[in-house]
């Protein structure tokens, strides 16, 4: 989008209060918190902070002499589009991006045999980085790799002064145009529900050490009361011997892993759930390696109750009280003030009744996901879309019912289909170990769609352990754990279904506050009212005419439009800026009570 277009869509960057305080502060290191909460080693370093930065002119092809660019300055890790990062202006629709600092390895921070890991939490969406002039291969694809949504990892060890100064390079492009590479709610002329794009760095730039063979990732399985640890070690051939620690309440238990794996039981196991989010936490021990993590027990299972199918957590039928969330910043877009903005987002909503959040389109940094484990939130995650949107076909015509078409016939080439593949996988190899997490959607209103029932197949053999909604909205498919639809202009009415009913999405009643929307000329929403008392009544009576007395009829989970504002969308309980809950808190929780008592096990069949 040019800046003409932009200026006369008239947004208007609003800060929330952890953007106001880091503004106050302007030596603070954003983001300094470690970026891994499930895989924890002692001794890393953070690299965001202010950065050299040059934004390419599409006109400008070939070769790029890096000497002569990055004149400003950006913070990192806020993408340049966002009032936060520095910059703060449209870097067009296929922009190159520079970024360079230098640092210094403080003194003993690596010791001679040991290695240098360099993560790029996420870029979107091609990167190429250099150290001291030499090009880093990283661990997923070569020298260029995507990390549009997922983190990249360089061992940099050849390449690092470890007693003197270090330049380090980072190229990222994007291309946006090219509806392959999963993008999610970007867009190139956002408006409505379509929200300004991001590029360049959005998540954390840390260096960590490691042994020479270290622990490259961690796999948590809980089944019931029995727990297994696997590890994938840096050198696959080579699997040291090590040791699983638990630290329960009665004190420490070890048991030892046996070809990288470590298999226990817990007993009298305390039972996560949002009213008790208990994490256990354990460290392990492979050769020289050593990492802290945790685990939570919980079961997930499709019982019949009064011949109704529910889904249970722990045994019992659990209502998923939910809202949707962009994962949206009116100060950083893509990326909060603070990684404890996402704890503030979470303890919000809980203030208010809710159990559940479906993060929407987008892959989080694992901090919120690690804030909903310990704060108590179950997430519904959604599979970033990617390939071709119609509005007439996508949205227009299921809206008003003609939804039936087969999605057999919604054809995506096979570059799109592997691309969305790959993100799929990654994006479950990255989440896995979160008890958070108890749902995946994979198709939203058929963004990108395309044979669901070999699309549901292939997520259940990357987990076995999770509620799956292949098509959420339309397009139905038969290989689908539940019976997904989107309400939002006509009366929540259901018909018995031999599968778990979720209405995963509704409502998007709009209430725009002027002084803390970001557009101030334009609003969209399903449902527009002028008061903040008639919107809260209009949400509440929602509620308790067509909600609450459809969970007897079977619906398990209801999803409402949404957790806050998002650029023209004034549909959140929160403003954009976070600075206003739009709902009574005592209201609302009483909906949440009402919901708990009609979805009370009588007789399991």
């Amino acid at each position: 989008m040019t800046d003409m277009a932009k200026k006369q869509r008239n947004i208007r960057h609003l800060l929330t209060a952890a953007g106001e305080a880091l503004q106050a502060e302007p030596c603070t290191i954003p983001w300094n918190t470690y970026p891994r909460p499930q895989m924890k080693r002692d001794r890393w370093l953070n690299l965001n902070g202010s950065w050299d930065f040059c934004a390419v002119p599409e006109t400008v092809q070939g070769y790029i002499d890096r000497e002569s660019l990055c004149e400003e300055k950006i913070l990192v890790p806020f993408p340049p589009e966002a009032l936060l990062s520095g910059i703060c202006r449209d870097m067009g629709s296929h922009p190159r991006l520079f970024y360079r600092r230098t640092f210094r390895v403080p003194e003993g921070f690596a010791r001679k045999g040991e290695k240098l890991l360099l993560h790029l939490g996420a870029t979107d969406q091609y990167a190429e980085v250099f150290l001291n002039g030499y090009l880093q291969p990283s661990d997923v694809c070569g020298s260029r790799s995507l990390g549009a949504y997922r983190t990249l990892t360089y061992d940099v060890t050849n390449s690092i002064d470890l007693y003197g100064e270090n330049t380090l390079e980072i190229t990222a492009e994007d291309w946006l145009e090219d509806e392959r590479i999963p993008y999610g709610k970007q867009s190139l002329s956002p408006g409505g529900m379509w929200y300004t794009p991001i590029s360049g760095i959005w998540q954390t730039v840390w260096l960590e050490v490691v042994p020479e063979n270290y622990i490259r990732a961690l796999r948590v399985a809980t089944n019931g009361h029995t727990v297994t640890v696997s590890l994938t070690m840096s050198d696959e051939e080579d699997m040291p011997e090590g040791q699983v620690t638990v630290a329960f309440p009665a004190g420490d238990a070890v048991y030892p892993l046996e070809k990288g794996t470590a298999i226990f039981t817990v007993d009298s196991p305390r039972l996560w759930s949002p009213e008790d989010p208990y994490l256990y936490e354990f460290s392990v021990e492979a050769g020289e390696d050593k990492v802290r993590s945790y685990f939570a027990l919980r079961t997930l299972e499709i019982k019949k109750v009064d011949g109704i199918p529910r889904l249970c957590l722990n045994g019992k039928p659990y209502f998923l009280h939910a809202l949707l969330d962009q994962g949206y910043w009116s100060d950083g877009i893509y990326t909060p003030a603070s990684p404890e903005c996402y704890a503030q987002d979470i303890l919000a909503m809980k203030s208010l009744g809710f159990n559940t959040i479906r993060k929407h389109i987008k892959v989080e940094p694992e901090q919120f996901y690690y804030d909903c484990d310990r704060l108590g939130m179950l997430v519904m995650q959604d599979m970033v879309n990617n390939g071709h949107y119609s509005f007439v076909h996508d949205t227009a015509l299921p809206t008003v019912g003609i939804n039936g078409l087969s999605d057999k016939r919604l054809h995506r080439d096979e570059a799109t289909r592997k691309a969305f593949y790959e993100g799929m996988e990654s994006t479950v190899e990255q989440l896995y170990n979160h008890p958070c997490i108890v749902y995946w959607t994979i198709f939203n209103e058929g963004w990108g769609q395309f044979d669901g029932n070999s699309a549901y197949h292939r997520l259940r053999e990357l987990d076995a352990t999770r509620f799956i909604d292949t098509a959420s909205g339309w397009f139905k498919v038969t290989d689908t754990d539940v019976d997904s639809e989107h309400i939002y202009f006509k009366p929540v009415k259901l018909k018995y279904s031999e599968k778990p009913m979720v209405l995963s999405e509704f409502g998007g009643y709009a209430w725009k506050i002027t002084e803390h929307a970001a557009n101030p000329d334009k609003t969209y929403g399903y449902r527009m009212f002028d008061d903040g008392q008639a919107f809260e009544d209009a949400l509440v009576r929602l509620y308790e005419t067509e909600i609450i007395p459809a969970v007897k009829l079977g619906l398990c989970g209801a999803v409402y439009t949404q957790v806050s504002d998002v650029e023209d969308e004034t549909n959140g309980l929160l403003s954009y800026d976070r600075k206003i809950c739009k709902v009574s808190a005592v209201r609302m929780r009483k909906i949440a009570d009402a919901l708990t008592a009609a979805i009370a096990t009588k007789k399991e069949d």
